[in-house]
């Protein structure tokens, strides 16, 4: 857990403001969760996510105090771009980036609320399809939907995941995921607070790749 626990995400201020350079801080120590389950089978997932987060720390280096929450980010991005915006610049890296979020939210979220194949208890396969379903699967062609279903397979059991996620320590089971509860409270608000801003500027774009 101390992956997850050593580079926690600061809690949002009232108005749910996103700050650009905590929040780049906080997700740049994310990349290597994918490696704990099973570095080959989704290093794409972890490729795009360091690709997006450079991309976004680069706008934001140019001019941090323009680009002082990720929301300013946006509407900067909207206002240069005009109609090519929302498919350019950190906006578009913002987009795809959420969405690798969403899928670490909401399969830590699964692991965390128990949820479990009751014949094989130590697999983690349901708690990755759930995420990628609701995260990612929309936003995938058919080819790319069956590299993932082959990826599956590859996946580690949640006892060598857990492991892994508490970087080759044993750990106790409840304890991890009491652990993984923890870093949910702020993570899970952040990523929230970031569909919203899409919401609100309506800056989603739901293509394939």
């Amino acid at each position: 857990m101390a992956l997850l626990m050593e580079h926690q995400f600061k809690q949002l201020p009232a108005d749910r403001q996103v700050e650009t350079r905590p929040f780049l801080e906080a997700v740049s120590y994310l990349p290597p969760f994918f490696d704990c389950l099973g570095s080959t089978v989704f290093a794409p997932i972890k490729a795009d996510i360091c690709g997006n987060i450079t991309k976004i720390k680069a706008v934001y280096d140019t001019n941090p105090g323009r680009y002082k929450t990720l929301q300013m980010i946006l509407e900067a991005e909207k206002e240069m771009h005009g109609s090519e915006w929302p498919q350019v610049g950190a906006t578009l890296a913002l987009m795809w980036l959420k969405r690798g979020l969403r899928f670490i939210q909401v399969f830590l979220q699964s692991l965390a609320d128990g949820e479990k194949d009751n014949s094989n208890p130590n697999l983690i396969r349901v708690n990755i399809t759930k995420a990628y379903e609701i995260a990612l699967k929309r936003y995938h062609g058919w080819f790319v939907q069956q590299l993932f279903k082959a990826a599956l397979y590859a996946a580690p059991y949640k006892s060598d995941f857990l492991k892994a996620l508490s970087k080759g320590r044993e750990v106790k089971e409840e304890e991890c995921l009491e652990k993984i509860r923890k870093f949910l409270i702020n993570f899970s608000a952040t990523v929230d607070a970031v569909y919203d801003i899409f919401n609100r500027m309506n800056a989603d774009l739901d293509y394939k790749v």
